[in-house]
């Protein structure tokens, strides 16, 4: 006999997402069922509430169940699985790999070819229950409080693109002041960046970054970047920079400003090709290196990180119940939010 649940689903290709009743999936052999405790709306959920040309692109099978960041705990276990146990904590990595090309062979299963996603291209985890590959199932310290957990997806993409380089002692400009620009922003912090300088145009969102740490949080819009620099001390120019916002502008100025010999991670999407100064790239020497998803490794320094003392709290802006998501989704639009969780907890 069937078993339903509570999900959120994009019905079909438009805007807007529905509260139905879907059947609890059934996991097969390798799979582990996960009942949901808390989740949080990422931009990508954002991109397919409101079916912008991301989401005509991507979303090609609705109906659905959306969402990729969650906590909660192990239902049931598939035939075959083993080291793992029921009523466990986990969350879980949202691209499942195949395990056969050459990447995935290497160990850098954030550049497999053939990746699916949790939410995308499947059935996601804004529902009561989610259904994974044990391969991807992501064990969770009791410790670690779960409204923070519930977006360690998010966590993650900020930790990539922070620790690809050494920071230590440096100079770190981030452009872009959405959540993970601002989860980045507190990790560069904790893991010893002298400086840490966010750029972006939205008020509401540089003010937690400023809670989260930040040194400098500077309005493009009304504010001279070069000008703080010099505030700062920063003679050369930075050392590391994040680009987060996806905008041709911002990753212009960045090139301008990075010292000779510089490091650039790229973790936002444009929505339409970004004309750059090769020759500004190419004489000043500056590597830049495209970051997609986590690394494996990103699971676990993140979690010791928060356990460490790195305190994410400040970026939780919003919680509502799960049949209030439609108020989530509001508070996301208008940007005048950071994180917000959805709580599926009885």
């Amino acid at each position: 006999m069937k078993e339903w649940m509570d999900a959120i689903v994009k019905p079909a290709a438009g805007p807007g997402l529905e509260l139905r009743r879907v059947p609890v999936p059934v996991p097969g052999p390798g799979e582990v069922l996960i009942k949901i405790h808390k989740t949080a709306i990422c931009g990508t959920d954002v991109h397919i509430y409101n079916w912008d040309p991301w989401a005509e692109q991507h979303i090609t099978h609705p109906p659905m169940t959306i969402g990729h960041e969650y906590v909660g705990e192990i239902a049931q276990l598939g035939a075959g699985v083993t080291g793992l146990e029921i009523g466990q904590r986990v969350s879980g990595e949202g691209h499942i790999t195949c395990h056969h090309c050459r990447n995935c062979h290497t160990g850098n299963i954030q550049w497999c070819r053939n990746t699916t996603s949790v939410g995308v291209d499947r059935d996601g985890a804004f529902a009561e229950y989610v259904c994974i590959p044990a391969t991807n199932v992501i064990m969770i310290d009791p410790s670690l409080p779960e409204d923070v957990v519930a977006f360690f997806d998010a966590v993650g993409n900020a930790t990539h693109t922070a620790l690809m380089w050494n920071l230590v002692g440096e100079d770190v400009l981030i452009t872009g002041a959405g959540p993970i620009g601002i989860i980045a922003a507190g990790i560069c912090k904790y893991a010893g960046a002298r400086r840490v300088v966010i750029t972006d145009m939205n008020e509401y969102r540089l003010d937690l970054a400023r809670k989260m740490g930040v040194d400098a949080a500077v309005n493009v819009s009304k504010e001279n970047l070069e000008d703080v620099m010099h505030g700062q001390g920063l003679v050369e120019g930075f050392d590391v920079g994040l680009e987060m916002s996806g905008s041709a502008p911002a990753f212009r100025q960045m090139c301008s400003v990075m010292r000779n010999g510089g490091k650039i991670s790229l973790l936002g999407l444009g929505k339409s090709t970004v004309e750059v100064d090769m020759n500004d790239i190419i004489c000043k020497g500056l590597t830049l290196q495209g970051i997609y998803g986590r690394k494996m490794d990103n699971w676990h320094q993140m979690s010791y990180m928060v356990q460490g003392g790195l305190d994410l709290t400040p970026v939780i802006t919003h919680r509502f119940r799960y049949t209030d998501f439609e108020k989530g989704f509001e508070a996301m639009n208008s940007g005048k939010s950071g994180k917000v969780i959805l709580d599926w907890t009885k």
